[in-house]
């Protein structure tokens, strides 16, 4: 059944390209959200941007002699409408966006009672209002991906008699009638509950088990401390994995392996010219508004939990190419450190990258990153989707969790969940019971 969905300017900044996602129902933006648009679209930030490429798109709508005020036909069969009652020809719209998109919904279903109208919003207020005034509201849910689909025990596989004493001879092993994917890390076991185990990653065309690789003497001082920091050096380190993502909570050493294994392969294995390492811009708690000094000064405080992972892997393993401190590993262009809010127009070529906090970016965000990755590039991205400061994505729409879904089975991509906090009893009881 033909559906009416009104969409708030939050859903147009989220994803500019939503008005196609509705299949073959009417997508109405009120005139409202458009002026909305407009008080955005100057900004020098994401949402500047996407205000930008929303305008632009509802302007190339129109191209051909549309009209946007009677409908614009969308590919899969659907309509766009842009509401302007006659009242807001020529005067702007006394009413505030919100109450302006419920006072659209309600004339859109008394004239077409038999139609469901929906407004969609991420505005849980809005969303609200729109229940107590007996009208339907949702969320934006075309790139949600549950968090607890993602969630599942740890992969073993109860091997047969021989198999496994092969597997440690060989390091490899045949794979067949199992449903796992390329590159997916189990635990392996004797048959008839016999002690001993080995760890393995499913090989990247799906046909074989292959044992771990790991530096007998760790990633500059640092050592795994369970199988799932074994299973993420393993991925960190092969050549033939240019995307990893690391998932886990507050203390699991996401940021400190990804670091470790960046400066091992360019330092020590010269595999990249160079460490870049970036994190969203988003405050916990109070932004405390405007800092002093120039760009490098400005970004120090967002980027110091970087910078005092990097000193730790100073003390841990030593000095880096003669630098003992992390200034002299910057000025010489090994590590960069910068915000991502700089990324977007650069192809960053023969570079170890590392997306700290991905959690806290939006689906177009991450795309957008991913996409600036050139030739013999490998990028990392480390999250914990319990602990967003992003107010506009939530554990199940954050960009971190959409990339983990969609890179599901691919042979260049491996997925790590790390689950046992190792940074200190109190963190790892922290993380669990706060």
């Amino acid at each position: 059944m033909r559906k009416n969905y009104i969409l708030d300017a939050n859903i147009l900044i989220h994803d500019p390209h939503s008005i196609f996602h509705f299949a073959d129902n009417t997508v109405i933006i009120p005139v409202g959200v458009i002026s909305e648009l407009d008080r955005f679209k100057k900004e020098p930030t994401d949402r500047g941007y996407n205000a930008r490429t929303v305008v632009r798109l509802l302007d190339g709508l129109r191209e051909g002699g549309h009209s946007l005020a009677n409908g614009v036909p969308l590919t899969g069969g659907g309509r766009l409408v842009v509401y302007c009652e006659p009242s807001q020809v020529l005067s702007a719209s006394h009413l505030p966006a919100d109450t302006e998109i419920l006072h659209v919904a309600h004339r859109i279903r008394q004239a077409e009672p038999d139609t469901p109208v929906v407004i969609v919003t991420k505005d849980i207020n809005l969303r609200i209002r729109a229940d107590a005034a007996g009208l339907r509201a949702e969320d934006y849910e075309s790139d949600h991906v549950l968090l607890n689909e993602l969630e599942k025990p740890p992969a073993e596989l109860v091997l047969v008699d021989g198999q496994l004493e092969q597997f440690k001879q060989s390091g490899r092993l045949p794979l067949t009638g199992n449903a796992l994917q390329p590159n997916e890390y189990l635990l392996l076991r004797p048959p008839n509950g016999a002690r001993g185990t080995a760890l393995a990653r499913v090989d990247a065309e799906g046909r074989h088990l292959v044992a771990l690789r790991a530096p007998e003497r760790g990633l500059w001082g640092v050592q795994a401390r369970n199988k799932e920091q074994y299973y993420a050096i393993d991925a960190l380190l092969d050549e033939h994995l240019t995307l990893v993502s690391l998932l886990g909570k507050a203390g699991t050493g996401k940021t400190l392996l990804a670091l470790a294994a960046a400066l091992h392969l360019t330092l020590k294995r010269r595999q990249f010219r160079g460490v870049l390492v970036c994190r969203p811009v988003v405050p916990v708690g109070r932004d405390i508004g405007f800092l002093p000094g120039d760009v490098e000064r400005k970004l120090m405080p967002w980027m110091k939990p970087i910078v005092d992972t990097v000193e730790f892997l100073l003390d841990t393993g030593g000095a880096m190419k003669g630098h003992a401190d992390v200034m002299g590993l910057m000025r010489s262009g090994l590590i960069e450190i910068q915000p991502l809010t700089y990324i977007r127009g650069r192809s960053i070529a023969k570079r170890f990258v590392v997306i700290d906090e991905a959690q806290n970016l939006t689906p177009l965000e991450v795309k957008t990153v991913i996409t600036r990755m050139g030739s013999d590039a490998k990028v990392v991205l480390t999250g914990d989707p319990w602990q967003i400061d992003n107010p506009y994505v939530d554990r199940n729409s954050n960009g971190f969790i959409y990339l983990i879904n969609r890179f599901r089975g691919q042979p260049m991509a491996a997925h790590v969940e790390l689950r046992k906090g190792e940074r200190s009893t109190l963190a790892e009881l922290a993380a669990n019971l706060l």
